[in-house]
């Protein structure tokens, strides 16, 4: 079949490289890739968001299944536009992408259904949220309650860095629209992991663990970014706490959806803390995460075309899923200066070296070609993913082929899966 992946990031490159390897496969399209998913297929120049285009695309080339990557597009309505077209979509409606897309949404599902989260008060006025934060005298988050690349969270210690967060996304609009409503909720101790589940509406499959590194700096330091690097399996989840986690969240957030008539299909990814008192909801995406897709993909060993088919015919429970025993650390390199302003076109060296490595693929995300050298053109430039026997050994071979690459200004924690390591 003709399949259409939607999406130029470190994601898409994963997806593409992963669909490539199905026997059902007959051609794939990426719209609009990069010079990374070019090499599994034909990159077509059409923005992700025009979703118009991305459907006539779709109808011109006998594309049957599509596969969307990134949250724009799905917040947009794309499997709703492509379903109407009598196209299959992998990926939630536009009612249920809102569990994303609106994070004031997402916590009143967590309340009607009892879903352990932080507590928590929504506000679309800057000087009522200035006003209950001052009146705290303990740590505070602060988000953006829209779609904000991942950068939308301001984790503040003190209160008036909280106010001053408030202000910024509310009154300085640092993340435009998406700021209008403001989530201000207590901050969780613990440990994140990332949990990712196959969900066709009533059956849930959850993938392998995994843990994101979201902070730019060691240690978990300094601002938030769109993710740092990850690494699967992550032991903090154990087989307990990932039944927990399942009877807790997951069955209730799908359970509460089909109430809420807007049933669930696609990616459900849950950001979780693990506190003392157990799981809480972080927040919730609609889509594979970035740079989580990385690490767990090299470990699939199954057809992700055939599981998506599955998911989108609502025969979930019919397939099994064979994964890699072995695990496997992402590092992603950076432009200087990110997750502020940094410098675009520098001249990347060493990618071709570093993806001979054995079981080493440097996954493409924020990349151009110009004048056939391929450049930087993202904050997030690559995701250097590596299998080992251990997470040490992963980690030791990720950073192997990380040491090959170059280029001026490039950027990346040296601590990815340290965590795991402890």
């Amino acid at each position: 079949m003709n399949v259409l992946l939607v999406g130029s990031g470190g994601r898409e490159h994963a997806l593409a490289w992963k669909l490539s390897q199905s026997k059902k496969l007959k051609k794939l399209y990426i719209a609009p890739g990069n010079p990374g998913t070019a090499q599994y297929g034909e990159n077509v120049d059409i923005s992700g968001t025009d979703i118009e285009s991305l459907v006539k695309f779709a109808k011109g080339a006998n594309v049957s299944f599509v596969v969307i990557g990134p949250e724009d597009p799905l917040v947009a309505g794309a499997v709703d536009a492509f379903e109407a077209a009598g196209i299959k979509a992998f990926g939630p409606s536009t009612k249920a992408a809102q569990l994303e897309g609106d994070k004031a949404f997402a916590k009143q599902i967590m309340r009607a259904n009892s879903i352990p989260t932080a507590e928590s008060r929504t506000f679309t006025s800057f000087v009522d949220a200035k006003s209950y934060i001052a009146s705290r005298d303990e740590a505070v988050v602060v988000k953006a309650a829209g779609l904000a690349k991942g950068k939308g969270v301001f984790v503040c210690d003190e209160p008036s860095d909280g106010i001053l967060a408030a202000e910024q996304i509310m009154v300085n609009n640092i993340f435009g629209d998406a700021g209008d409503i403001v989530i201000v909720e207590d901050k969780l101790l613990g440990q994140e992991a990332s949990i990712l589940a196959f969900v066709d509406g009533r059956s849930i499959y959850v993938m392998e663990r995994s843990q994101d590194h979201k902070p730019i700096g060691e240690g978990d330091t300094g601002p938030n970014t769109g993710g740092m690097g990850a690494y699967s399996p992550a032991p903090v989840v154990t087989d307990a706490l990932m039944e927990q986690i399942i009877k807790e969240i997951l069955v209730p957030t799908v359970d509460g959806m089909n109430r809420n008539d807007s049933p669930y299909r696609g990616i459900l990814y849950a950001g979780v803390m693990i506190t003392q008192g157990g799981p809480r909801v972080l927040e919730f995406n609609v889509r594979f995460g970035d740079p989580e897709t990385q690490p767990i993909l090299m470990r699939m060993k199954s057809d992700l075309l055939e599981v998506m088919l599955a998911v989108t015919e609502g025969r979930l429970d019919s397939v099994s899923l064979e994964w890699d025993p072995r695990p496997a650390v992402c590092v992603v390199i950076s432009s200087g200066g990110y997750p502020g302003s940094y410098e675009k076109g520098k001249v990347i060296g060493g990618l071709e070296e570093a993806g001979k490595l054995k079981d080493v693929v440097v996954f493409q995300a924020g990349t151009a070609k110009q004048d056939g050298k391929i450049v930087t053109s993202g904050g997030r430039v690559l995701g250097v993913t590596a299998l080992g026997e251990t997470i040490a050994e992963a980690k030791m071979r990720a950073y192997e082929a990380v040491d090959m690459i170059s280029f001026d200004g490039a950027y990346c924690r040296r601590d990815i899966a340290d965590k795991a390591l402890k």
